[in-house]
């Protein structure tokens, strides 16, 4: 039984983290699921950490040009 305590800081972002989950699982040819080796599925996971670093570094780096 999952013990999954993630708790979303956003509201309502749990379908575009699953979408997102499932696009890069599919990019990496993964099936998700209790079947995949802990190494299929956490590459997905660190895939999908990768990409909001870079979307939230980008954000970050507009706002700090739109603020000068």
């Amino acid at each position: 039984m999952p013990r999954n305590a993630n708790k979303l800081l956003v509201p309502g972002c749990k379908q575009a983290l699953d979408q997102m989950k499932m696009e890069i699982a599919n990019e990496f040819g993964v099936t998700l699921g209790p079947d995949t080796a802990s190494r299929l599925n956490g590459s997905v996971g660190g895939e999908i950490t990768k990409r909001l670093v870079a979307q939230a570094q980008s954000q970050l780096s507009q706002a700090n040009i739109q603020s000068r």
